[in-house]
């Protein structure tokens, strides 16, 4: 199974870009977007009849033109959920599990702090909210993959200058200890895991050409249970595809 992630900064205006067909070349059996500021009634007819193709299950924004998070499918999965049970996250759509065979996947749009100091403690509180809800499940004996935006890049490598953004939220001690914290609760980073040297960034700011310049930041991860490590085949980053200031990444995993 190929499990995709990306934050699309807006789905309405990936597909205006002509992506969505090259994102269903890389013929993915799961698509996870993040960030789509859109509801499905805000989705004209040639929109839904790409989308209709697979088994979709929403999570928008209250807010219009905000936030959200999508999962498509090729198969069915068994059950879906939207939320953590707290209003002030649900609210902000940022969550789609569903249950696959052997495994839940968690398609997540954890919260940027840029904003100032209160969004980086709502965002320190989001983590805290998914990870003891993941310790629930694993204690019950499940098996989970996260995937989406993390907003945080974990190490030094994960950001091409570490030095100049020690202050810069996205690269704060408090985020990046989260990471450490959710590998202490019975997860890995796949990609790490597999590329423990290789320097890939998954997003660039439109500013500065600094895509181009290849300034970047690994912000989009999969964390699986380590009961599933053994099972993912491969990680891949898709740097050269357009349509957003992120790119997709995938992951490969037996099942």
């Amino acid at each position: 199974m190929q499990i995709l992630t990306w934050n699309v900064n807006g789905l309405r205006s990936l597909i205006n870009k002509g992506q969505w067909n090259a994102l269903e070349a890389l013929d993915p059996d799961v698509i996870c977007l993040q960030e789509i500021k859109a509801r499905p009634e805000q989705l004209n007819h040639e929109y839904i009849a790409l989308i209709d193709k697979w088994n979709v299950f929403w999570n928008p924004a209250f807010r219009p033109g905000y936030s959200g998070v999508v999962t498509l499918s090729r198969p069915s999965w068994l059950e879906a959920l939207v939320s953590l049970g707290e209003e002030r996250f649900d609210s902000e759509g940022r969550l789609v599990c569903t249950r696959f065979p052997g495994f839940l996947l968690f398609n997540v749009y954890f919260p940027s702090g840029q904003r100032g100091h209160e969004r980086v403690s709502y965002k320190l509180d989001f983590y805290a909210r998914l990870l003891d809800h993941c310790d629930r499940l694993h204690a019950a004996g499940e098996q989970i993959v996260i995937c989406g935006d993390f907003n945080t890049a974990h190490r030094e490598i994960d950001l091409r200058y570490p030095k100049q953004n020690r202050k810069t939220s996205g690269f704060l001690p408090e985020e990046r200890i989260w990471i450490d914290t959710y590998l202490g609760h019975g997860f890995r980073d796949a990609y790490r895991e597999l590329y423990p040297d290789r320097v890939q960034y998954t997003w660039w700011t439109y500013r500065l050409d600094a895509r181009t310049r290849n300034i970047g930041w690994r912000l989009d991860y999969f964390l699986v249970s380590n009961g599933l490590m053994d099972r993912v085949q491969d990680v891949c980053i898709h740097e050269s595809m357009m349509g957003s200031d992120h790119c997709p990444v995938s992951l490969l995993i037996d099942g």
